[in-house]
């Protein structure tokens, strides 16, 4: 089945489609993957050429290391938007501790909702714009539609009532209180991103660090090993040699041995 997905110990991990064809994706592929399809979101939403984003969000992945191909890469972001959608959905926290990818996933399309929020309290064209890019193009519509429910609920009613503001009637007198309420709403919004951000990036370093750590002692174990290995290898070499000089001793006591006997028995008979 395309897209699917087991548990391991409460890791998820998921094949990205294409069944046994294709290599599963790693933690770590995929992380990568969701800092690529970051950089390239706001393209995605104001350009229709998505064949030409997909390759090069697959050329970039080589250049990591990782050989997947467009489709792949569509495919995988399909099925982790369609997994997100779900914990938002179901509104567990279990299901979210199960998905390891909702951090990322929920700061991308915080970031949209922020860059849509902007273009909405531009008004007029910037309306239109804004309509626009919460749409996204022919090939990603699934991955857009998430867009208004993909932030917390926070993010939801801060944008329903940026949209109430904006559409109500009000008189001229009013209007710089109204963008002056966009602002702070807007300044807010931005605040908890930002904090949201600094959040995935501390959890992100110290998920670095412990990694660090275990390599550091990873080597440090195959170091003690190497330096007993070449301890008792030194040692064993010592003892080899002590035993070939105690063996050419007791040759040499042997032969002088035999030639005393010799010569004794050479004059007895003189």
């Amino acid at each position: 089945m395309e897209g699917y997905q087991q548990l391991y110990g409460g890791v998820s991990i998921d094949t990205g489609g294409g069944g046994d064809r294709f290599p599963q994706w790693s933690i770590q592929e995929t992380r990568d993957f969701l800092v690529i399809r970051a950089e390239f979101d706001q393209t995605f939403m104001e350009t229709k050429r998505n064949k030409l984003l997909w390759e090069a969000i697959a050329t970039q992945m080589r250049e990591k290391g990782y050989n997947r191909s467009s489709d792949q890469c569509k495919c995988k972001w399909k099925n982790l938007v369609t997994r997100y959608k779900g914990c938002e959905t179901m509104e567990s926290e279990g299901m979210r501790q199960q998905f390891p990818f909702y951090n990322e996933l929920q700061a991308i399309f915080a970031a949209r909702m922020q860059r849509m929020l902007w273009m909405e309290a531009e008004g007029g064209g910037g309306k239109k714009k804004a309509a626009q890019m919460s749409s996204d193009e022919e090939d990603d519509q699934d991955d857009n539609s998430e867009g208004e429910k993909g932030v917390g609920g926070g993010s939801n009613k801060k944008k329903r009532k940026l949209k109430n503001i904006i559409s109500s009637n009000v008189n001229p007198s009013t209007s710089g209180e109204m963008i002056n309420g966009i602002k702070e709403m807007l300044e807010d919004f931005m605040k908890q991103q930002m904090q949201m951000e600094k959040q995935w990036l501390r959890a992100y370093e110290t998920r670095e660090e412990e990694r660090r750590m275990k390599e550091m002692e990873f080597r440090k174990r195959m170091e003690t090993l190497e330096n007993e290995r070449l301890m008792m290898e030194r040692r064993w070499r010592e003892r080899e040699e002590q035993r070939k000089m105690r063996e050419e001793a007791r040759a040499e006591k042997r032969d002088a041995l035999f030639t005393a006997l010799l010569n004794k028995l050479g004059r007895d008979e003189m």
